[in-house]
């Protein structure tokens, strides 16, 4: 029934209010100042390069940049190259233990239950892959990466295109009809179900959506996807 399952991140394995109240601060208060002191590594200006691209920025100093990438922070856009930019920033803040991912209780058991039955794990997130990464590598629960088999993010298209998933899902070399897509969010799960795939909205605190379009669930603990089985433990069906 399954040969793959890939997961969002915010809210689904790891709490908003980390992404939110630690991550984006973090960044937001560091961008300026990091950029000032790695703007002449190439790759650096690279991304540079394409915030200005981006945002028609074309001729303007690192200041003009910086003003642009606190603008797409406080909207929270979902730009690939401020994505880029946060990660490495990010980075620091992991090596000196200033940044450290608290995973939601049922997360570790249920990766190990996901990769027992055989299926492949894979993360679809907007931030970046390398942010993806450095996020599962220092968890309150210990390095996770080695739990995931592939990492997506914008790079690969927009989270509310089903050509994303489409993508994905060849990138995993399994069929939509076989993967297994959790998120938060229903605009997420809509673009994954008009690709093909199997979904089911994970509602960790407040009311569940009405209209009933994806199998919901509370908790991953002892979750299966829709077509295989009802999870005992769900109680959000």
């Amino acid at each position: 029934m399954i040969d793959a399952v890939v997961v969002d991140i915010e809210g689904t394995t790891v709490p908003v209010a980390f992404v939110h109240e630690r991550l984006f601060p973090y960044a937001r208060t560091r961008m300026g100042t990091w950029l000032a002191e790695h703007a002449s590594a190439p790759e650096v200006r690279a991304v540079v390069d394409d915030v200005r691209r981006e945002a028609g920025l074309q001729g303007r100093g690192l200041a003009a940049v910086v003003d642009q990438l606190e603008a797409w922070m406080a909207a929270d856009a979902k730009v690939t190259p401020l994505k880029t930019l946060q990660g490495w920033v990010w980075e620091d803040g992991y090596a000196t233990g200033a940044l450290r991912a608290p995973v939601y209780p049922d997360v570790v058991a249920a990766l190990g239950r996901w990769r027992a039955h055989g299926w492949r794990v894979a993360v679809y997130s907007s931030g970046s892959v390398h942010a993806q990464q450095l996020l599962y590598g220092h968890t309150t629960a210990g390095d996770l990466r080695g739990a995931f088999d592939r990492w997506f993010d914008t790079t690969t298209g927009s989270k509310r295109e089903p050509s994303s998933y489409v993508a994905i899902c060849a990138a995993l070399e399994v069929a939509p009809a076989r993967t297994w897509f959790l998120s938060d969010l229903v605009h997420e799960l809509d673009a994954a179900a008009a690709a093909g795939l199997q979904t089911t909205l994970i509602v960790r605190d407040g009311p569940r959506p009405a209209d009933g379009r994806h199998a919901a669930a509370r908790s991953l603990e002892g979750l299966l996807p829709p077509g295989i089985a009802s999870s005992p433990d769900d109680t959000s069906r």
